[in-house]
């Protein structure tokens, strides 16, 4: 009888194997020098890591190669940009803001706001500012002034006269209040302090509007700041909480630590090598001229939680084979053996994770996503060759640890009645399961809105001063803070000022706009135009339109000047100013859909209009990137994680067992998502990515390991499985538990945003291991995996037998 011959993969070690026992022996062989240059390199780095700064910038946010942002970058010298802030002057007192003190007050704002450092003091405006006029049509005709006469007394006839040039300069509901209780300055900042020539500094200038609200607050004055530089400032004055929630983290991760080593040693060792990654990262920005902007200041810790779960891989892999008897050295290089393959497998996907979110064309993510595919690629090195060296260096009572065997030879406990899953009947039961909750969590994912959800600023809780002080500006007046520009651009080599059917298009989109739901009001040159031709003839509404010659519409000429913001010089460029209601992404979609609409069906000859400006046009923009570049990152990502699985385990059924849990784990994540009402943007969309980067380091350490045991052991696939929840499913549970409670304590943090990332990444982390756990033997009872190799096995016994 002919003996079959075994497979070439049990014929002898492969050369990957090889290379990694002559790692293992040589890292363990030259443990001092290599010692010694990672405690120089640390201390380098540490050093460095004083310098690391805090980056914000307003650019960062802006996905620079849309459409809407060449609009907006070719026209921001010429009009008021998104960067603006908005300080309101409220008055509480008896009777409106026509009095002494108001005035009073009023004035020392604007000076203030005006000579704040980054602001454009050449878009500042204010009643008490010159390019804030009315006009007016006397016996002698057109007659404009500013709206507060430079010698301006705060007496009786002083406030008369700014009360009616107030109301002839159309500001009420604009810089006055439609109640006449506040007035308001409007000033746009520059990228640059143009005292220094670096970038501005955004926390000076949210301290320096606090000091304007401290000095003129009062008993009878009240002052609101909005603006993106101000919630720059309350984001950086939260991060106090953010470091006592790091630090509140990190204190659970340390007595859970401890309290599952049951070693002080270990539980220090585990803790300084997962901060390691995260000092050499601090210590590397510098170097290469980046800092970290507010909006990514969670990301240390999130290398430091990844740092974590692979560190307690590794120690535990440690500790049972010291527990068995083995030396510390030795222990240490076969733990460096097991882990190497799956461990280094893990990082570079989740690396792969940070690197994909790149896709989204927007400066923040591309910073966001380098430093953070930086710091667990640093981890690879800290993890996969600092940990064992230390671990080599230390000593452990052996201890019985090893798992008590049945009296019949049958393994038990916990982890054996969980492996019961890998049977037929449990499997179809879990499937049965998770695909009832794949169609639920399908069903409310369907919701996921993306942008923002709610108004304000969605970084701040809804009670924050800031969105109090947003709310009182969007209650009080026809505009708000969030502004559309739609830039009409216009070639004719006439003044398009005068050319009837250039303001036509302009008075056409005025009135469609209007009727848009979302839209709050609408400032175009038409209705300055239509509004001085009503002036000239007695005001008469009926006469409140654009007049067909280039001589009648000189009448209103003198309203296009520049200096109000909605054309350039000759009207080469007009500037359609649309205040929407808020930045919600339901509502900017909308409303960007049917200016779409307009532009798409409007035939005006020698016109082109295009979005757009505005922050709420930045806002557009953003939401639009995030949307394109979901499917394709989630696209990247899944199939990276396929090709790197294919490549390592050689099966197409490993794919499906490792892919499958991360896919039903990723849609659950979209619906919650969608039941807590947050928003698909660019501070959630690389919580998704992570949470799968992550999510699959369970999947790969667990079915590396159950491969292993059908394979190379002859187990079958329940054994396999027991002894791979047996070695590894217990540190990622812990790990997973750990992590989750970490991150949930952010759910109390001021800020909202770290608030929404700590309970989605609570859910993914701790949801990805019940995933690997229960689904993954199901997918491989029902795949057949180890089923080829079970019969390959029985044929070699039965040829050694004969």
């Amino acid at each position: 009888m002919t003996v079959p011959t075994p497979s070439t993969r049990h014929a002898g070690p492969s050369r990957l194997m090889r290379v990694i026992d002559g790692a293992a022996r040589r890292l363990i062989a030259w443990r001092t020098p290599i010692a010694m240059i990672f405690i120089a390199f640390t201390l380098a780095l540490g050093v460095s890591a004083m310098r690391t700064r805090l980056d914000p910038g307003f650019n960062k946010l802006i996905p620079l190669k849309h459409e809407y942002m060449q609009a907006f970058l070719e026209h921001s010298t010429e009009f008021s940009g998104a960067n603006r802030i908005l300080v309101n002057v409220h008055w509480k007192g008896q009777g409106d803001i026509y009095n002494a003190e108001f005035m009073k007050a009023l004035r020392g704002v604007t000076d203030e706001v005006f000579f704040t450092p980054g602001v454009n003091r050449a878009q500042v405006y204010s009643l008490f500012t010159p390019n804030v006029k009315y006009v007016e049509v006397t016996e002698d005709g057109f007659v404009g002034e500013v709206v507060i006469p430079s010698r301006f007394q705060a007496d009786a006839a002083g406030l008369a006269e700014v009360r009616s040039n107030v109301a002839k300069s159309g500001q009420i509901g604009s810089l006055v209040s439609n109640d006449l209780k506040s007035a308001m300055i409007r000033a746009d900042l520059l990228d640059t302090d143009p005292q220094t020539g670096k970038p501005l500094d955004y926390a000076a200038v949210s301290k320096k509007l606090e000091q304007i609200r401290a000095r003129f607050a009062g008993a009878d004055v009240d002052i609101n700041i909005v603006g993106f530089s101000k919630i720059i400032g309350d984001v950086m004055e939260g991060l106090s909480t953010v470091i006592t929630f790091f630090a509140i983290a990190f204190v659970i991760t340390a007595l859970l630590l401890w309290y599952y080593a049951r070693s002080l040693k270990l539980t220090v060792v585990a803790l300084v090598v997962a901060l390691l990654p995260v000092v050499w990262l601090l210590g590397i920005l510098p170097i290469i001229g980046y800092g970290i902007d507010p909006m990514s200041i969670l990301v240390p810790f999130l290398i430091f939680s990844i740092g974590v779960s692979h560190a307690v891989q590794m120690t535990n892999a440690w500790k049972q084979d010291v527990h068995a008897g083995l030396l510390s050295p030795t222990a240490a290089e076969n733990a460096f053996r097991k882990l190497a393959i799956p461990g280094t497998l893990a990082l570079l996907t989740n690396a792969l994770g940070f690197m994909v979110i790149m896709m989204i064309d927007i400066p923040i993510v591309h910073e966001l996503g380098l430093t953070a595919c930086l710091g667990v690629m640093l981890m690879i090195i800290t993890n996969k060759m600092m940990l064992p060296i230390i671990l080599s260096h230390l000593t452990l009572t052996p201890g019985p640890n090893a798992v008590r065997m049945k009296s019949d030879g049958r393994p038990g406990g916990k982890w054996w009645a969980v492996s019961a899953l890998a049977q037929p009947r449990p499997a179809l039961l879990t499937l049965a399961v998770s695909l009832g909750l794949l169609a639920i969590g399908t069903l409310y994912s369907r919701h996921l809105q993306i942008g923002d959800i709610g108004t304000g600023a969605p970084e701040l809780r809804a009670d924050s001063r800031y969105n109090r002080d947003n709310d009182a500006v969007v209650r009080n007046y026809s505009i708000g803070m969030d502004v559309l520009s739609v830039y009409l651009e216009t070639k004719d080599p006439e003044d398009a000022c005068l050319n009837w059917s250039v303001l036509n298009a302009v008075e056409r989109f005025d009135l469609y706009m209007r009727g848009v739901d979302g839209v709050q009001s609408v400032s175009t040159m038409a209705g300055l135009a239509k509004l001085a031709t009503a002036s000239s003839n007695e005001g008469n509404p009926h006469w409140a339109g654009l007049q067909r010659s280039s001589s009648a519409l000189r009448t209103g000429a003198r309203l296009a000047n520049p200096e109000l913001g909605l054309n350039t010089e000759g009207c080469t460029t007009v500037n359609m100013v649309v205040f929407v209601r808020d930045h919600q992404g339901a509502t900017l979609k909308h409303v960007v859909a049917e200016a779409k609409k307009f532009i798409d069906n409007d035939k005006t000859p020698g016109v082109r209009i295009r979005l757009a400006g505005g922050n709420a046009g930045v806002a557009a923009a953003t939401n639009e990137a995030v949307e394109h570049a979901e499917v394709e990152m989630l696209a990247a990502l899944f199939g990276a994680i396929v090709l790197s699985c294919c490549l390592t385990f050689r099966s197409w059924r490993a794919v499906l067992c490792i892919i499958l849990p991360l896919a039903v784990v990723s849609v659950l994540c979209n619906a919650l998502m969608a039941i807590l009402g947050i928003g698909l943007k660019v501070a959630t969309l690389p919580v998704v990515a992570l949470g799968v980067g992550v999510g699959v380091d369970y999947g790969i350490y667990l079915y590396e390991r159950l491969q292993h045991e059908i394979e190379d052991n002859g187990a079958t696939l329940r054994q396999g499985f027991y002894e791979a929840l047996r070695q590894r499913g217990t540190a990622a549970v812990f790990t997973a538990v750990t992590m989750s409670i970490g991150v949930g304590t952010w759910a109390f943090s001021a800020l909202k945003f770290q608030a929404d990332m700590g309970v989605l990444l609570a859910f993914m982390f701790l949801v990805n291991v019940l995933g690997a756990i229960f689904l993954l033997p199901a997918l491989a009872c029902w795949l057949d995996v180890g089923t080829a190799r079970q019969s390959i096995r029985t044929s070699e016994l039965a040829a050694e037998r004969v």
